[in-house]
């Protein structure tokens, strides 16, 4: 019989060979191809990327971690993560398209007509980058140490070493097709365990159907209670409803501000391109997200079921269990040395310390699915990693290299300049992510959100403004920018790692993008209407962008 980790060889073994192929088949020598993929994708290979791009780790490994721990409360990371895409589908993506430029902070310097707003945004492009690669590259270290057996540190490196790779190469046209790829390889990895753990619990093999019809909610709601803990379909038990919103909200706007997701509706031919790729990825991302809730009830039933109230003997007889608490993630203590280990809510009586990221890696091993499955989840979760992580990679490459070499040091750099210059940056960046990979501040879900929050606060309020209201200008756009990032990062340092308590009504370190969001707004519009106009070709353009042509 074939163990686990020889098909996890043999199955991440094959799929880092098709992204090594693609890398090398889509590598570039033009800064178009390098920035923007020569904006020839089609929709619907754009909206797989954008999918994969978009669901990160947080998305396949932590997602349904924390549904499955917060229960109810959960749903905001679906409400805000999946709202969010329909907001930059309709508000942002064709207009940003139909403008033309490369990066975000490309749109930010030549809306607001300024080197000054263009460097504000690249460092909140970086800022926001770095918070969020740092999540996918412990991602990347939590399936390596647990299905290859190696070291968190040495999984970083080797996933620093493939993404570098298509990266260098082939800029955004090779992570581009590479994303198509992985987008193929995480979902399948998402549904075959999902569908065959929801005909395990409850006869229906369509996960979404067997959450909505079965009795399964009803039954974890009753261990829930005679655990100690709260029912698992309850609303509002880990979070206040005001933290609730807030947090849905920073996610949803934070979605539509961030910068490696609008990049991708640059690399389309037009804006009528622009709008059915935003389609397609909103299909291909609720493939998943509607799986998620169905996979978090029937994985956490199933964790209960297999290790609550049982003896020490047959605990170690669980295979998958000694493996995931040698990589720290799981562990047992018999507090009160009666032989059994017990699940509680009190941190003083808990004997079952479960890590919420191994929630869907465990899933396959725990319901006695086949290896290749098991192997098939761990490729699909360094899928969702890499492929976020180089689209990430590629924001602060471009940042750089684009915004700051190429339009404010040397404009006369010739094409060959620049793409060495991105390819430099690459590089670093990768340095600096895999530091981070190493040194984690966090779960990777909520090291996102804070990526999401920081990304509300900057980004989504002066491309808002810089589309719909022409008086906004460049003195506004810098301001609002700076008080709102500020603000915010000031906010989840003094409260996640100052050990503070949250001072805004209880809202959380994950929410409170949305006041800095609104704190933007507030500032922009105020500092725009107390200064003088934009110049009459800025509004005229405004105007323009706006304004159907015949060929969208």
């Amino acid at each position: 019989m074939v163990s686990v980790e020889i098909w996890t060889l043999i199955i991440v073994g094959l799929s880092f060979l098709i992204y090594i192929y693609i890398g090398w088949q889509s590598r570039v020598e033009n800064t178009k191809d390098f920035f923007v993929a020569g904006q020839g994708i089609p929709s619907i290979a754009n909206g797989a990327a954008t999918a994969a791009d978009w669901m990160s780790a947080a998305s396949f490994i932590s997602m349904a971690g924390l549904i499955s721990f917060m229960g109810y409360d959960g749903s905001i990371y679906l409400l805000g993560w999946t709202g969010g895409y329909v907001l930059l589908a309709l508000l942002l993506a064709p207009y940003l398209r139909k403008f033309g430029k490369y990066t975000v902070p490309d749109f930010v310097g030549d809306r607001y007509y300024s080197n000054t707003a263009r460097l504000v945004a690249v460092i909140a492009a970086i800022f926001v980058s770095f918070t969020y690669v740092a999540g996918q590259m412990r991602g990347v270290g939590i399936v390596f140490s647990r299905f290859l057996q190696v070291d968190i540190n040495t999984g970083v490196v080797i996933g620093m070493v493939i993404v570098g790779f298509f990266a260098v190469l082939g800029g955004m046209k090779g992570i581009t097709w590479t994303q198509v790829a992985q987008y193929c390889v995480l979902i399948v990895a998402y549904l075959i365990p999902a569908i065959a753990i929801a005909q395990l619990l409850t006869g229906h093999f369509i996960p979404q159907l067997a959450f909505t019809f079965s009795d399964v909610a009803d039954k974890l709601n009753q261990i829930q209670k005679d655990l100690g803990f709260q029912e698992y379909t309850q609303a509002f038990v880990n979070k206040p409803m005001v933290d609730v919103l807030f947090t849905t909200i920073a996610l949803m706007v934070g979605t539509a501000g961030l910068p490696h997701i609008i990049v991708r509706f640059y690399t389309v031919p037009s804006v009528r391109a622009a709008r059915f790729s935003a389609g397609w990825a909103l299909l291909f991302i609720a493939i998943l997200y509607t799986t998620a809730p169905a996979l978090s009830m029937f994985a956490r039933y199933n964790l209960i079921d297999n290790l609550h109230n049982q003896t020490t003997t047959q605990v170690q007889q669980l295979d998958w269990a000694n493996k995931w608490e040698k990589t720290g993630l799981l562990a047992f203590e018999d507090k009160n040395k009666d032989g059994r280990f017990q699940l509680t809510p009190n941190k003083d009586t808990n004997e079952i310390k479960i890590d919420r990221d191994i929630i869907v890696l465990s899933t396959p091993e725990v319901a006695n699915l086949p290896a290749w499955v098991i192997a098939l989840v761990a490729a699909g979760g360094l899928a969702a990693a890499l492929s976020t992580a180089s689209g990430l990679l590629l924001v602060i490459s471009s940042s750089v290299a684009h915004d700051v070499y190429y339009r404010i040091i040397d404009s006369n750099a010739s094409e060959q300049k620049r793409v060495f210059v991105g390819r430099i940056m690459v590089g670093i960046s990768l340095v600096l992510a895999g530091y981070f990979g190493v040194n984690p501040p966090g779960f990777v879900s909520e090291v996102v959100a804070f990526a999401f929050g920081l990304a509300a606060a900057s980004f989504f309020p002066v491309i808002f403004l810089g589309i719909f209201d022409k008086r906004t200008n460049s003195q506004g756009a810098i301001a609002g920018m700076l008080i709102g990032l500020i603000f915010t990062i000031v906010y989840i340092i003094s409260v996640k790692f100052g050990g503070g308590q949250p001072w805004f009504f209880g809202v959380s370190p994950e929410g409170i993008g949305t006041l800095g969001m609104l704190i933007n707004f507030i500032v922009t519009l105020v500092v725009s209407r107390l200064t003088p106009p934009p110049p009459e070709e800025i509004q005229l353009l405004v105007e323009d962008l706006r304004t159907p042509t015949i060929e969208q």
